[in-house]
């Protein structure tokens, strides 16, 4: 039998209850794909990271219950929490080696900045199935790397999104960003990933890699405060640096213990 240490992490808040939930296990050497995924589904949770220390820091992989991405922040600040915080890591900056590249997480207080590669989106004039799946029509469509970025004219129309998820689903695209201006925030969101087994998803770490260029440009400003607001709700804070972005946020422990199998 094997027994593994887990983490339930709340990222991108301070408070319980709120926040993105991953799940979090260190290991001192990699499992088989399928076994990961098998466990990724039994916590059923939209991520769960697996990292493995290496010479130069940490390899991190994660997976919602039906598979592995390239690229996820929540998970990503979950497991900088955890080294950080409970396993005593003593720099101020980890790099982590991933699907994605190099990335790296410095701690500041209480507070964490992903440091990720800032992704540009490209305005596309329709996309086809996307007014009818979201039930709603945005005044923008974008392609943003693996997701579709859509832009509304405020954030009460985000707010009362009701995707047709089996019609999203259908979307050639990881997940739907649905975005806009906020009187509160510099932006607002909600994410979307039908597609990879996540209805909604609290607070979406690598959609900044998206959102912070694009509302960059638009607002003529480099740092910028968000929220994704899920039901959860999670405040984010943003900062452009030329080709890199800065996704900072707190995070706060739930529940660890140990699995079996």
């Amino acid at each position: 039998m094997t027994s593994l240490k887990i983490y339930h992490v709340n990222a991108f808040s301070a408070n319980p209850f709120s926040g993105n939930p991953a799940a979090v296990i260190p290991l001192d050497f990699w499992l088989s794909d399928a076994i990961m995924q098998q466990i990724a589904a039994q916590n059923n949770l939209s991520e769960t990271a697996f990292f493995v220390k290496t010479s130069e820091g940490f390899h991190i992989r994660w997976f919602t219950p039906s598979v592995e991405v390239n690229l996820c922040g929540h998970a990503t600040l979950a497991s900088a929490y955890v080294i950080f915080e409970i396993l005593g890591f003593q720099g101020e900056t980890l790099v982590f080696e991933s699907k994605s590249g190099l990335l790296s997480v410095a701690r500041t207080n209480q507070d964490f900045y992903l440091n990720f590669p800032a992704v540009i989106s490209e305005e596309v004039k329709s996309l086809e199935g996307i007014e009818q799946a979201m039930n709603a029509t945005p005044v923008q469509i974008l392609r943003a790397g693996d997701d579709v970025l859509i832009i509304f004219e405020n954030e009460t129309q985000v707010s009362s999104l009701n995707p047709d998820f089996s019609l999203l689903s259908k979307i050639d695209a990881r997940g739907i960003i649905a975005s806009s201006r906020s009187d509160k925030y510099d932006f607002i969101c909600r994410f979307f990933g039908p597609k990879v087994g996540v209805n909604e998803d609290p607070v979406t770490g690598s959609a900044f890699t998206k959102l912070i260029p694009y509302w960059s440009a638009i607002l003529g400003k480099t740092k910028m405060n968000a929220c994704q607001i899920s039901k959860r709700r999670g405040d984010v804070s943003c900062e452009l640096l030329e080709d890199r972005v800065l996704i900072g946020g707190k995070a706060n422990l739930y529940l660890q213990g140990e699995i079996s199998f």
